[in-house]
């Protein structure tokens, strides 16, 4: 049969649910060669991600990066897992926890929320297979990537559109393709540094790091490069900082391509170079931290900043599951919520 029906559904029965999927990068099942193997391979496969002709990316993926890179990833994530797993996995978790409970709340009804993930496990299609079992026919999704970006966002949607491709019965759905500029985000964010400014004081620099993409990417029109640019802006006039001590950079860059500039440890080199000797760094396209915050940033990125002349470097936290952002991404989800 070409497509699945939902063959157990009952025509008769209790009205459609409401859903929510929360969508997220992924991680590795462990942190071991074998597992950082099948999903670096089902990652760096996607030509969302990297969009260089498939048979030449074939060759340098299988033939090089494979034979190389998961032994060197899975130490890296062997230093950032915890007891309960990858961090990123156990903060979308309660994030999904939180959000469900606010949302449950309002409505007065249960009001499913599942996790899925682009990468590994848990799958964006086992996702929808649990709001399907729920008789959830209108689901919201909400990539967590406050700044689209084709790579993330977009490849989100891909995966999720691949699932339903093979359905008989397409639900309704609502895709929020962003949320860079939410007022509760943004508030969200203002209230992370703010504590953080009145434990340590301000700093010479605060130095808001996104991930990277190719300089490619935005010349031939992916936004993600100004939406980081107004996230950035936003923090600044609702907190009225001095513009002139907020600095917008771009970490993890991968190969030789030129990534989007100034890079992050490129940047936090320099800085002490310039008199600048306390910085406060936080990560406002990273809805959780993993790998990418805790050990490039708070581990690399400090190393460093100090051992260039740097005297005080404070990492901000993501926000993970605080209450401030639970709050902000049920707002945002409740927003789309189909009547």
């Amino acid at each position: 049969m070409r497509y699945q029906g939902q063959t157990d559904y009952d025509h008769q029965g209790a009205p459609p649910k409401k859903g929510v999927l929360l969508c997220n990068l992924g991680t590795p099942d462990a942190p071991k060669t074998a597992e950082l193997r099948r999903y670096l391979k089902q990652f760096l496969s996607d030509p969302r991600v990297v969009e260089i002709p498939r048979l030449i990316w074939w060759v340098i993926l299988n033939l090089v990066i494979l034979r190389i890179r998961p032994s060197r990833s899975a130490k890296l994530y062997k230093s950032v897992w915890t007891e309960n797993g990858s961090p990123l996995l156990v903060n979308s978790q309660s994030q999904v926890d939180g959000v469900q409970k606010v949302l449950t709340q309002k409505h007065g009804e249960e009001i499913p929320v599942v996790l899925g993930m682009r990468y590994g496990n848990p799958s964006i299609e086992s996702a929808l297979k649990k709001l399907s079992d729920k008789n959830v026919r209108n689901i919201t999704i909400l990539p967590l990537y406050p700044q689209y970006s084709g790579a993330t966002t977009g490849s989100t949607f891909d995966a999720v559109a691949d699932v339903f491709k093979k359905t008989r019965w397409v639900p309704q759905m609502q895709f929020i393709g962003g949320y860079h500029k939410s007022e509760a985000f943004i508030e969200a964010l203002c209230l992370s540094v703010n504590q953080h400014l009145e434990k340590h004081g301000m700093p010479d620099k605060l130095v808001m790091s996104y991930h990277g993409t190719p300089q490619s990417y935005l010349k031939k029109g992916d936004p993600y490069h100004c939406l980081c640019h107004q996230t950035t802006r936003l923090v600044v006039e609702k907190m009225d900082l001095d513009p002139a001590k907020v600095i917008t950079t771009f970490q993890s860059r991968f190969g030789r391509e030129p990534w989007l500039q100034p890079y992050t440890d490129k940047t936090v080199e320099q800085l002490p170079n310039e008199g600048i000797k306390h910085i406060a760094l936080i990560c406002p396209g990273f809805s959780s931290d993993c790998l990418e915050t805790i050990e490039e940033i708070n581990i690399e990125a400090r190393e460093i900043f100090t051992d260039s002349g740097g005297e005080k470097f404070h990492y901000i936290p993501c926000l993970n599951d605080s209450e401030e952002h639970i709050q902000a991404l049920s707002v945002i989800i409740d927003k789309h919520l189909a009547d």
